[in-house]
């Protein structure tokens, strides 16, 4: 079963963001970096760094399908008599029981099937991925994962495999040329405490999520405002839009990782480091959208909408599911 997009056409509409004031002598002028050649590099290891993550064995790229637990009693396997039927797997693996207290897994007699590195014995509950990582189920000498998903209400079956298609046939990443006129010095300011922000996801959750504050910047003769996710003394989290969207870059938007804030509120937001969310690699994630202030969108003082478009960063996947 594929993840489908619900109403992005509504969700990814251009807000308005009324903060057009470039000549606020408060604002810190945009970081000077030197080009030297130790900047290139840098960012070079990161990106290759990125594209490894994305290949290794907890990667988006092995990601072979998602399923959600829709009876009480569902088998699961790669035969066409499974009732949640696996994209690369034996046929029956075992069978998944929803109970009141959670969701249950029991091996099939003749399949191998390990839990959290183990041959399995009998059943086992299975937790859903979290901060403690979850259930690992594990099949095909390791090469199949199988792991639980909690989307809101419900839960579902998220499954890797070593052999996955996305993994075969990675088409590489492909960044803009690093610029250091796009690593901007910006200002943090903070929200009231327990403010929160409601974040979409692809498949139409909600949720509020913690929202410290929003970051601001000078560009191209404008001020900029995203809000930020995270934790200001660990660093924030940048899910935005802008007018490369659709065109060179993944349409959905892209996020952005900052260092911890400093004691002067200022913020370092280096958007060649501005990278795809999962869902541009695979159909089967549940990536969270930008929220609607951050479309790098404002009308100026006459009235015409103007938007940013940052030149920097990750463009759109060249592989990108369909």
């Amino acid at each position: 079963m594929r993840t489908r997009p619900l109403a992005l056409a509504a969700l990814l509409l251009p807000a308005l963001v009324a903060c057009d004031r470039p000549d606020d002598p408060g604002m810190a002028p945009t970081a000077s970096v030197d080009t030297a050649p130790e900047f290139r590099q840098a960012h070079a290891a990161w990106v290759r760094e990125r594209a490894d993550a994305l290949n290794k064995p907890d990667g988006w790229t092995r990601l072979i399908g998602l399923h959600w637990v829709e009876a009480d009693r569902q088998r699961i396997g790669g035969g066409a008599q499974d009732d949640i039927r696996l994209a690369i797997a034996p046929p029956h693996l075992g069978e998944l029981e929803r109970r009141a207290d959670g969701i249950y897994f029991t091996a099939d007699q003749d399949a191998m099937v390990t839990v959290d590195g183990r041959p399995l014995q009998g059943e086992v509950a299975l937790q859903p991925e979290g901060r403690d990582g979850g259930t690992q189920l594990g099949y095909d000498e390791g090469k199949g994962r199988i792991s639980l998903i909690r989307r809101g209400d419900r839960l579902g079956l998220r499954v890797r495999h070593a052999d996955a298609p996305a993994r075969r046939q990675f088409a590489g990443l492909d960044f803009f040329e690093p610029d250091p006129a796009w690593r901007v010095q910006a200002r943090f300011v903070a929200h009231p405490p327990g403010t929160t922000l409601p974040i979409a996801n692809i498949i139409g959750d909600i949720h509020d999520t913690p929202n410290p504050g929003y970051v601001e910047f000078d560009k191209d003769g404008h001020r900029w405002r995203l809000e930020a996710l995270g934790d200001p003394q660990q660093g924030l989290s940048l899910n935005f839009q802008d007018r490369t969207s659709g065109r060179d870059t993944y349409a959905v938007g892209r996020y952005l990782q900052t260092g911890p804030v400093a004691d002067d509120a200022t913020v370092v937001v280096d958007f060649n480091r501005a990278y795809n969310p999962p869902c541009a690699y695979t159909a089967y994630a549940t990536c969270p959208l930008p929220p609607p202030g951050n479309r790098l969108a404002q009308r100026d003082a006459n009235g015409q909408m103007v938007r940013l478009a940052v030149l920097a960063g990750e463009k759109a996947y060249a592989g990108a599911p369909h």
